[in-house]
């Protein structure tokens, strides 16, 4: 197949691109650099709306995984705004491009987040669970929405609630990293809070399951034994073999970050189970955390 991928920089971008590469799939990137363009890529800009007339001549599937940090920095309405242009008008572009072309791509597969259910505490929450409340939760219904949008046109659309990507370079892993490894990591707040998480070999595993099969609808791209915050921290200690018993009180990260940001992404409790993925007979190579750390670490 030939594959058009936006995102195909960051962390699950890069490693997807090599991943569809070694399977014998050819790659067009979605780049935003008109400078650094090269034959195998297209140029686009969400941000003003443009992208090339030929952007999908001859393209099989379209995976979307661009968006601005979650994470990275404080929550100011600014951000916010950019956090919103970068997924719901980007993808709002990419349907319109796709629907232009002569021969539309066959399927799309969406990139978006787990943080779709919002804070539900212990509640187990599987694809038919409807969506929370919260920035996060509205960004990411309206996100898919904008996906779903490229069904009108006959293609077929996967949308990727993805977890926490567990990787060595990993952008929240690295921020943890020198705490634990001097001693001084520990679970936030009373650690309860669900994170679902899922290996980064999973996660492009995933993707390209759900482009290559006749899957369509929301998938939980997330391990199928989640953890809790406490259960994660331990885990991270145990491999790193320092202690973990430093709680961090809830006001720190939020004199540190922002308080929507800390509540909704750090203090969030999210039981996300893959359960359309069990049901489609994908199999995870990583299920469990702690095999997991050992061996990315």
């Amino acid at each position: 197949m030939r594959i058009a991928v936006a995102g195909a920089s960051g962390l699950i971008g890069s490693a997807l691109v090599s991943q569809l590469r070694t399977s014998g799939h050819q790659v067009v990137r979605l780049v935003r650099n008109q400078q650094s363009r090269a034959e195998d890529s297209r140029y686009w800009n969400p941000a003003t709306g443009d992208i090339d007339d030929d952007a999908f001549d001859g393209i099989d599937g379209v995976v979307n995984l661009a968006g601005a940090g979650i994470g990275d920095r404080r929550w100011s309405e600014r951000r916010k705004r950019e956090m919103r242009i970068s997924r719901v008008d980007a993808t709002e572009l990419l349907v319109e491009a796709m629907g232009a072309a002569s021969n539309p791509p066959a399927v799309l597969v969406a990139g978006s987040a787990v943080g779709y259910y919002g804070d539900r505490g212990d509640e187990v929450l599987d694809e038919q669970s409807g969506p929370g409340t919260g920035f996060l939760a509205g960004l990411s219904a309206d996100w898919e929405a904008a996906a779903v949008e490229a069904e009108s046109e006959g293609i077929r659309v996967a949308l990727a609630r993805t977890g926490l990507v567990v990787a060595d370079n990993a952008p929240f892993l690295t921020r943890m990293l020198p705490l634990f490894k001097l001693g001084l990591g520990g679970p936030l707040g009373r650690g309860q809070q669900w994170w679902p998480w899922i290996s980064l070999q999973d996660e492009v595993r995933a993707l390209v399951f759900l482009l290559e099969s006749d899957f369509a609808g929301p998938a939980n791209l997330c391990a199928p034994n989640p953890v809790t915050n406490r259960e994660f921290t331990r885990a991270l200690a145990s491999v790193l073999r320092r202690p973990a018993a430093l709680a961090v009180p809830r006001f720190g990260p939020r004199l540190l970050v922002g308080r929507e940001l800390a509540d909704e992404l750090l203090f969030s409790s999210t039981r996300a189970h893959p359960a359309a993925l069990a049901d489609a007979g994908f199999e995870f190579r990583h299920p469990d955390l702690l095999p997991t750390l050992k061996e990315i670490l």
